[in-house]
């Protein structure tokens, strides 16, 4: 029995000690890689990688755009009658100044040439000056950057040609708000807080269906939409704005910069902030025309920035507040297409949505 026993024991030790072996072995390559990939350090170690890469191209992005600003297509009009004396000389001076950037029309007079500057196909009027010299009309609410280059280069222009020149801001920015600054940081405002408020919803209301997402999408964008344009016409002054129709272009773009987000959720899961963050900032704000007017971006730039929402919202809003008459529906159709592809995307593959709930069939709840 002792015998017995004593082996019992010994074998019992064995095989702690044999136990004890495997478990001090150190875990392989692969076993440590399983276990970090299936650890919350892989996706955080990712997100460090992409917040690092996001400055560097949110600041780049915007240093591109903004730093030195360059005309490559400045249109202008010519009137021809009366014809100004030393007109030609002033115009190919400007041409030269410029280099060869003004693009120059003919209009027969004043009244043609006033019109189009108020329907923004041109930026400047050069016209004969009651004093017999050369008048330039620019328009500050076209674009505060556009305006300044165009008088600082004909003032120049003026001096060397010896042309007497009379440089007028003929549609100038309201008082509060005089770099234009304020329509871009309201739309920016929008914008990012559009697709902020996806992603809170995602977060803190992850039960809400589908058509449930899209309602209160859209009443947090009403309400926002409501603030943004309270704030900086009632409370601070900056900007007499239209006002309903300002509120009404703020909520439409904050529900489509979220529900950009919301299609892009559904797509890509928790990285989704990725593709809405190079769609709708580090492309879609320095490309706006906003704080650089489109003549004097990059020309790449200031073709893609007219089709995406943050554009879109910015001309919207510029021309509902100096150019009541003159408005454009493109910039509408644009947030409009982009809202209803997100919110067709999210419907047709909702099932992809994290979000959700799960819905208790009927013959269930009926038995029950």
């Amino acid at each position: 029995m002792s015998g017995s026993g004593d082996r019992g024991e010994r074998g019992e030790k064995g095989g702690s000690s044999e136990r004890h072996g495997a478990h001090a072995r150190p875990p392989t390559l692969r076993e440590r890689w399983e276990a970090y990939k299936n650890s919350p350090f892989l996706p955080a170690t990712v997100l460090v990688l992409i917040v690092a890469a996001a400055a560097g191209l949110f600041a780049g992005s915007y240093t591109y755009a903004m730093a030195d600003p360059t005309p490559h297509r400045i249109p202008a009009a010519l009137v021809t009658r009366p014809a100004a004396e030393h007109g030609e000389a002033f115009v190919v001076g400007m041409e030269q100044a410029l280099d060869a950037s003004l693009e120059v029309r003919d209009y027969p007079d004043v009244a043609d040439a006033r019109r189009a500057l108020d329907e923004q196909k041109v930026f400047a009027v050069v016209r004969a000056s009651d004093g017999g010299g050369v008048a330039l009309d620019v328009a500050g609410a076209s674009g505060a950057s556009v305006a300044e280059l165009l008088g600082k280069a004909g003032s120049e222009v003026g001096d060397a040609t010896g042309v007497e020149l009379t440089v007028r801001d003929i549609k100038p920015l309201q008082r509060g708000d005089p770099r234009g600054l304020a329509l871009f940081y309201i739309s920016l405002a929008a914008v990012i807080m559009g697709f902020l408020g996806a992603i809170q919803l995602s977060v803190h209301a992850h039960g809400l269906n589908p058509a449930e997402r899209i309602v209160f999408t859209a009443a947090y964008a009403l309400l926002g939409g409501f603030a943004i344009a309270a704030a900086v016409d009632w409370w601070l002054g900056a900007v007499d704005l239209p006002f309903v129709q300002s509120w009404l272009i703020l909520a439409f773009t904050m529900f489509t910069s979220g529900m950009v987000f919301t299609m892009f959720n559904t797509l890509m899961g928790r990285w989704a902030m990725i593709p809405t963050w190079g769609v709708m900032v580090l492309l879609g704000n320095p490309s706006s025309g906003g704080a650089v007017s489109w003549p004097l971006l990059p020309s790449a730039l200031g073709h893609i920035g007219r089709w995406l929402p943050p554009g879109a919202s910015v001309n919207a809003q510029h021309t509902a507040v100096y150019y009541q008459g003159h408005q454009f529906v493109f910039p509408y159709l644009v947030l409009t297409g982009w809202a209803l592809v997100s919110c067709t995307v999210f419907w047709v593959w909702r099932h992809r949505h994290p979000g959700g709930r799960a819905r208790t069939p009927e013959h269930a709840a009926a038995a029950t």
